[in-house]
């Protein structure tokens, strides 16, 4: 028990500790019964004011319904208390936080916090200047901001989220991907670094201070070992990124490896990759193809696929797994790895999810719970033999990340602007604190 924040903190040397792991409101403080009763009571109250037909009642009853839900939401996003919160916050001024450049943000002072969603759209506009480290800053976040829905983000849930959710066509998948991925190779390589990797890596030891490459390089080996790659093998990599994974299989372990992206520049840079491992193109390959289009025979052995499937999105998930099932021989393996939120959810969570879906990672809607995956995934046919929950080596990723962004901060920024930079580190920083909290990233080899 510390003094400072009143909980027991961890001391691992492989991560960034969080130094005031606070909580806020959510599930866990919302009355569930309050919110159906004025889901289902407000709409029949109001057919029954106006002597509304059960028709034109049927009618009316979903858009009110949801509506009435979401200002439910709004609301108490505003009025809730954290739970069960133990964490005592250093109560300082929000002006020792950050300075605001704009008089509309002056009110924010004192302990007058600010809503999450207003600080990080000033932030981008340039308006408000951090009093210090942005990591530091955002870990005792819970200190200076407020986290209520806003009606930016409602309005971007609305018309954009939804939408985008529903539809999931190959043109939007394209678009989103090409304009996020290829922006440019050097501008991912200052913060992934040499291995090229965009996913969590694996911290082989708590205690020990590893280094990006390693913990990338224990994840590729321990995919491949978890994978039982044997030589000769057809291995597919769905969503394979810049291709390391498949040139590290097709090196160390001798399969046929594909992989499959939709970036241009990642099919360019995986297929040099595979030729600098000395593979031969014969053995591995990187395709720009969309999933939808890979060629269902012949089968593949094993077939991978590492944080791609929440770009899949829900409408099309179940589809998208009997696609694999069906291109997996009788015996074959399918490893898939999932960031989705944790089943008890705060209103931090959504904040963040609606900013990653703008931001970041647009059209990865499919970020679920652990137990959705699990009954999507033996709905489809497969048994799970393995889940490893990997939260805390994703944290300590992203550390990495975020220390090599800083370090090729004034080069990017000079080469691709202010605007196109800031997003991407604010959004290591942010995804870094919240990571520890709600992004629970799950393997399961089915």
């Amino acid at each position: 028990m510390t003094v400072e924040t009143g909980i027991k903190l961890t001391t691992w040397k492989a991560i960034k500790n969080p130094p005031y792991p606070a909580e806020g409101a959510g599930n866990q403080t919302l009355n569930f019964t309050h919110l159906l009763a004025a889901v289902i009571g407000i709409p029949l109250f109001t057919a029954y004011y106006f002597c509304l037909g059960f028709y034109t009642c049927l009618i009316l009853f979903f858009p009110l319904g949801v509506s009435v839900f979401g200002l439910f939401l709004f609301i108490s996003s505003r009025i809730s208390s954290p739970y069960n919160n133990k964490v005592q916050l250093p109560g300082k001024k929000v002006e020792e936080y950050f300075k605001v450049r704009d008089e509309n943000l002056s009110k924010y002072v004192g302990r007058n916090k600010i809503p999450m969603e207003i600080f990080f759209e000033n932030y981008f506009d340039d308006k408000i200047d951090l009093c210090g480290d942005a990591l530091e800053i955002l870990e005792v976040r819970h200190d200076w901001a407020s986290f209520e829905i806003g009606l930016g983000q409602a309005k971007f849930f609305i018309t954009q989220w939804i939408p985008e959710t529903l539809w999931h066509s190959k043109k939007q998948d394209e678009d989103q991907v090409r304009d996020h991925y290829d922006r440019g190779d050097d501008f991912y390589e200052a913060f992934l670094g040499e291995t090229m990797v965009y996913t969590s890596g694996i911290i082989s030891d708590p205690n020990k201070s590893e280094t990006l490459e390693e913990i990338q390089k224990n994840k590729l080996k321990f995919v491949c070992e978890k994978m039982k790659f044997k030589s000769g093998e057809r291995h597919l990599d769905i969503g394979c990124g810049w291709g390391t994974l498949v040139a590290y299989a097709a090196k160390n372990y001798g399969v046929d490896s594909t992989g499959i992206t939709l970036g241009k520049n990642q099919t360019e840079f995986g297929n040099n990759r595979i030729k600098d491992y000395g593979v031969d193109s014969g053995q591995a390959r990187i395709v720009c193809m969309d999933y939808r289009d890979i060629p269902s025979r012949p089968k593949y052995n094993k077939i991978t696929c590492l944080e791609m499937a929440e770009h899949v999105g829900v409408r099309h998930f179940s589809t998208f797994l009997a696609q694999v099932r069906d291109m997996l021989e009788d015996d074959g393996m399918f490893f898939l790895q999932i960031a989705g939120l944790r089943r008890t959810w705060q209103y931090e969570d959504f904040i963040w999810g609606l900013f990653m879906a703008k931001y970041i990672f647009p059209g990865a809607d499919a970020s679920c719970p652990l137990n959705w995956f699990v009954n999507q995934l033996e709905c489809a046919g497969f048994e799970i033999y393995n889940i490893d929950t990997i939260g805390v080596h994703y944290s300590g990723t992203i550390y990495r990340w975020y220390k090599n962004w800083l370090e090729n901060r004034e080069k990017i920024t000079a080469k691709y602007g202010k605007s196109a930079t800031c997003y991407q580190i604010v959004a290591h920083k942010n995804f870094n604190a919240f990571d520890r909290a709600s992004l629970i990233p799950q393997r399961f080899v089915a």
